[in-house]
């Protein structure tokens, strides 16, 4: 099966993203208007099948220069275990909006392995906050 992803907001399937965001360890507080809010706000890629189901979701929040926060980062239980999640971060972090930007930055309880390769480091001694820093400090 092969997959494709998207930015075009017009074909999120907003209720399943908002399904699995509330199943999820760090989104079970949200609304429904939160996260139509959320997807409103952000930059989102969607990762869809030949047949055009959405199967995984993520947003960047981002000024597109200094900082960007990586957020919602979801594969579909069904999809899983297909490397969707890498080529998901890869095309984001290939985005020529985002690749450019000097500060990425998400927060994970459990899939540090998965940004690790895109060169995200542990934050100070935060068990959550993750970050490449393009940045050059002279």
């Amino acid at each position: 099966m092969e997959f494709y992803i998207s930015s075009d907001k017009q074909k999120l399937d907003v209720l399943k993203i908002h399904q699995a965001v509330k199943d999820s360890y760090w989104g079970e507080y949200r609304t429904l208007e939160m996260t139509e809010k959320t997807v409103e706000n952000s930059m989102c890629f969607g990762v869809y099948s030949r047949t055009d189901e959405l199967v995984g979701f993520a947003r960047v929040l981002t000024d597109k220069v200094v900082f960007a926060y990586i957020m919602d980062v979801l594969i579909f239980e069904d999809f899983r275990g297909k490397g969707l999640g890498k080529k998901l971060m890869e095309h984001i972090m290939e985005h020529p909006e985002i690749k450019q930007v000097q500060t990425i930055a998400l927060k994970t309880k459990d899939a540090h392995s998965l940004y690790v390769p895109f060169g995200f480091e542990k934050v100070g001694d935060s068990e959550l906050w993750m970050a490449k820093d393009n940045a050059v400090y002279e």
